[in-house]
């Protein structure tokens, strides 16, 4: 397996600074200043890279293009904007520093048709006023719970800026901003190794307590709650009312997940404390772990926490063509992996972090090693590695700026079982209404009884 290669500070630093040992580390006033002049308000680099690939970044979308309507699907921003090259199975090998061991498994495997269209970078990425002012707050205050499990002395806003161990930049992507709540219509495909599939339909409704403009980092320990979380199936008929509702809490020492499912068959609420870590995905055939939904979600106490540091790495970025209801899933949904044509690959800067399993503790994953963005902390990648320290599956987010928010995050999940030589596309949504980030929801909406008088209907 190749090597990867990181920025030799950013590496040096993380070894240092240890993984877990660390987790009480603060950062300086000094430090903190560093954001929104030399760094982003959210802990990037705003200079670009030396050679000018990588642009510095100057705000990300500020505002929504020309023609866009609030509601309905989002305008490509760069329509204008051509291929630079690909990266294909002939010629990957040239851009191997450029690329994670996954990615490059995916081009040795699927050598005939997996390629990667390379863009021009645009550092796109945003987040409202509020939240980058939430973060310089954060930045020397937040901490990080006994061994990791939780935090607390933040709010809103990202809570490790400038993260000094791997555990805290993984809790910036379980936090980034992604809205206060939000609507989601939409569903996943588990293709067959021969292009077969059905599509599974979701109504998905978020509350995140913690992103809430009004949300204090005092209410959110005494409340312990993170963010609620209900998803009921739509199709195909069989399926159909079958629901999830999720509480995730700050202090998941003091209190796990608390989780109930709605079937109905049996026209019952049943408590689900199982519904984490490695039990398979909701309808999605084996092709995902609960805790693999939004690349990573739930507790991380099964994992040591390293990070690696920083390298440049070719992730799905703008990925505007993808997202358009223009598209269908027809055009989306190809043998093996995804059609290609319809999407798009920038070099960006992302922290790596590795994830390995703690002895004592089971998972299907004994290894997972993260790749995320510096200027939203949405993890772009994803390697996953079995118990022969194998690699298992490939995650990749095709993500877009929401800029009626804005916000950074995917518009299609893609899951690569590279044993089965089949894949998980999860939040099609091209055939759907479009998510909806100004939904009025309350507590009483995401209670068991909620949920079952909505299984009743």
């Amino acid at each position: 397996m190749k090597k990867i290669k990181y920025n030799v500070v950013a590496a040096a630093l993380a070894l240092c600074l240890g993984t877990v040992a660390s987790v009480d580390a603060k950062i300086t006033a000094d430090e903190a200043s560093k954001l929104g002049t030399s760094l982003t308000p959210l802990g990037g680099e705003k200079a670009g890279n030396a050679d000018g690939s990588i642009p510095e970044w100057t705000g990300g979308i500020t505002k929504a293009p020309e023609g866009y309507k609030k509601g309905g699907f989002h305008i490509d921003p760069f329509p204008q904007d051509k291929p630079l090259f690909e990266i294909t199975g002939q010629n990957y090998k040239e851009y191997l520093d450029l690329l994670s061991p996954g990615q490059v498994k995916l081009f040795e495997v699927y050598s005939d048709t997996y390629k990667m269209p390379i863009y021009e970078t645009r550092r796109t990425a945003s987040n409202p006023q509020n939240i980058y002012d939430a973060t310089l707050v954060n930045a020397t205050n937040a901490e990080l719970l006994d061994g990791g499990n939780g935090l607390k002395g933040a709010a809103t806003g990202v809570p490790f800026p400038i993260p000094k161990n791997g555990l805290e930049a993984i809790w910036n992507h379980i936090l980034r901003y992604r809205g206060e709540a939000v609507h989601r219509f939409g569903g996943q495909a588990a293709v067959t190794a021969s292009g077969g599939y059905n599509v599974i339909g979701f109504d998905e409704k978020l509350l995140i307590k913690y992103s809430q403009e009004s949300a204090t980092k005092e209410q959110l320990l005494e409340d312990n709650v993170l963010f609620m979380f209900k998803q009921k199936i739509t199709k195909p008929a069989r399926l159909a009312g079958t629901a999830l509702l999720v509480h995730e809490t700050v202090d998941q020492v003091k209190e796990p997940r608390k989780a109930w499912t709605y079937n109905t068959g049996q026209r019952r609420v049943r408590l689900a404390p199982n519904i984490a870590y490695d039990t398979p995905g909701t309808a999605a055939d084996g092709l995902r772990t609960t805790d693999d939904f939004d690349m990573f979600n739930g507790s991380p106490n099964r994992y040591n926490w390293e990070l690696k540091g920083k390298k440049e790495l070719y992730v799905a970025y703008n990925n505007y063509k993808l997202h358009s209801d223009e598209v269908k899933y027809k055009d989306i949904i190809r043998p093996l992996h995804i059609n290609p044509d319809v999407t798009r690959y920038e070099k960006h800067r992302v922290w790596v972090v590795e994830a390995t399993l703690k002895e004592g503790f089971r998972h299907i994953y004994q290894k997972r090693v993260f790749f995320i963005d510096e200027d939203s902390w949405q993890v772009q990648v994803v390697d996953m590695y079995d118990n022969r320290d194998e690699l298992y599956r490939v995650g990749v987010a095709h993500g877009v700026n929401y800029y009626e928010v804005p916000t950074h995050w995917t518009t299609l999940e893609v899951f690569h079982d590279l044993n089965s030589r089949r894949y998980l596309a999860l939040g099609l949504d091209n055939e759907e209404n479009m998510y909806d980030f100004d939904i009025k929801v309350n507590d009483r909406e995401f209670s068991p009884q909620a949920l079952r008088r909505e299984g009743l209907r």
